[in-house]
């Protein structure tokens, strides 16, 4: 099966999908519609009827994130929340679900202790051996490209191809490059999940997520079970997305673009012992990341020598916040081991934010020089 190119979306005209549809004297902000019931007398045909089944602000939310995906979305109130959904949406008692032993691992505990709990054999791949054994017998193969942490990619139209070959449903998490740094729908993948509380957001003050595909049945399913299950977005951080997306494209382009010097820098430094960075020439995933993303990314991975010299690092740097999750205007920084990741110790994510380059450089190369 032929795939398309990947296209980016038109973003002038996504800052303008409200503006261009106002009457005279309506509010060019989004209004934020907080309210659980709406007037309607007599049949409900096709109104807003009840805040678990609708609402105004979060539908122009996802008018925005189907112009971004290219494809119909539905919102939800994290990621993990979208993850969830189309988990339960695409599976049932005696089916098989493949994922990545080395991506979020929240998404394991969620399939090995409630999937798995309900009939589903639960697989396990690292990212660089998913297709290894292939994809026959697998219902849904949930794959992380990039992953997270490591920054394994593998090739998505490949194993798009290969599941959809073997009768099965693939899946992504996109949320390390977002819809501006990789369009996996366009790449013959079914489903595209993300935590909107990352970058999409981008100022770490909501936890949203979303689900966008181009299949009718599947899209009817994943929302059946947000509404029957009550998994929905509130409207005030419906808003606050929405907000965040006017200006995505400005700072994933900061982000992306000073991850780049960052990480040539951090290559040449004494004190990182290993890193991992896509857009590095040298880098494992380079010439994939090259052909099959539109940007590298924000997200640097490096390691230091010891457990104490991460902590230290991580804790001094004045332009680093020490926090999980990532994607935010503030350069952040977390070791992941002590999440349970299998990584050494003295591994560290390193989430680029919006500082001046320079001056995050100079923050950096001065905490590093300290150790």
């Amino acid at each position: 099966m032929d795939t398309p190119k990947q296209t980016q979306p038109n973003l002038g005209e996504m800052l303008h999908l409200r503006g261009n549809a106002l009457s005279k004297g309506e509010p060019i902000a989004l209004p934020l519609v907080q309210s659980s019931m709406f007037h309607l007398p007599g049949m409900p045909e096709d109104f807003s009827n009840y805040g678990r089944v609708h609402n105004p602000t979060w539908a122009h939310l996802e008018h925005v994130l189907a112009h971004l995906e290219g494809a119909p979305c539905l919102a939800f109130p994290s990621g993990m929340s979208a993850i969830s959904a189309v988990l339960f949406a695409t599976l049932k008692a005696g089916h098989r679900v493949l994922v990545p032993s080395d991506g979020y691992y929240v998404t394991r505990l969620l399939a090995a202790q409630f999937l798995a709990q309900l009939g589903v054999e639960v697989i396990e791949r690292p990212t660089l051996g998913f297709a290894e054994g292939g994809f026959e017998g697998i219902d849904v193969v949930f794959i992380e490209s990039p992953s997270n942490p490591g920054l394994d990619v593998i090739d998505l139209r490949a194993v798009a191809e290969a599941v959809r070959v073997a009768g099965g449903i693939s899946i992504v998490d996109n949320t390390t490059l977002t819809p501006l740094g990789q369009r996996p729908l366009d790449m013959g993948v079914d489903i595209v999940v993300a935590s909107d509380t990352k970058a999409m957001g981008g100022h770490s003050d909501v936890l949203m997520g979303h689900v966008a595909t181009r299949d009718p049945q599947i899209l009817q399913r994943v929302e059946d079970w947000r509404k029957i299950s009550g998994s929905i977005p509130g409207p005030h951080a419906s808003w606050l997305l929405h907000r965040g997306l006017e200006t995505l494209d400005v700072r994933f382009d900061r982000m992306c673009t000073s991850a780049q010097v960052i990480a040539e820098r951090l290559a040449a430094h004494p004190a990182i012992k290993q890193i991992r960075f896509p857009g590095l020439p040298g880098d494992a995933s380079h010439a994939l990341s090259k052909a099959q993303t539109l940007r590298f990314g924000f997200l640097i991975s490096v390691t230091l020598d010891s457990e104490a010299q991460a902590d230290t690092f991580i804790n001094t740097c004045p332009l680093i916040r020490p926090a999980t999750s990532f994607g935010g205007v503030h350069t952040s920084a977390e070791r992941r081991a002590r999440w349970g990741d299998v990584v050494d110790p003295a591994f560290v994510r390193l989430s680029v934010g919006c500082e001046p380059v320079e001056e995050l450089w100079q923050a950096i190369d001065q905490a590093l020089n300290a150790l």
